[in-house]
């Protein structure tokens, strides 16, 4: 599945991976988030952590109901407020989607799959 813009121009379509990298993106951009969770099951209870160039591979972004909805698995800094954390990933997710696809996003769900320690460099 795919967005479909129409304009006077011609029509433009985005790609499901598209925004699942644009999503993981903007969720970087929050503090205390680590970084995407693999969508895999956890191996050995240890979450896999993903690098920058494989971000949308801890985001699914689907369509239930006619709304699009967005699941992001992420790791989140040791001492850090989860909820807190994850309602700006949420928020985050949310306005950046709407400001550079123009995209309405119904849910973001947030699926914290790790914590880790931040390494102070």
């Amino acid at each position: 599945m795919t967005l479909d813009v129409s304009t006077h121009y011609g029509e433009i379509e985005v790609s499901n991976e598209v925004i699942a990298t644009i999503a993981g993106v903007a969720a970087m951009d929050c503090y205390g988030l680590v970084g995407m969770a693999s969508r895999s099951q956890l191996k050995d209870g240890i979450a896999e952590l993903l690098g920058r160039e494989n971000l949308s591979k801890g985001v699914e972004v689907r369509e239930e109901q006619g709304e699009m909805e967005i699941d992001m698995h992420i790791i989140v800094g040791y001492g850090t407020k989860i909820s807190e954390v994850a309602h700006n990933v949420q928020s985050k997710v949310k306005y950046t989607l709407d400001q550079m696809v123009g995209l309405k996003v119904s849910r973001v769900n947030v699926f914290v799959q790790g914590v880790r320690l931040v390494s102070e460099e």
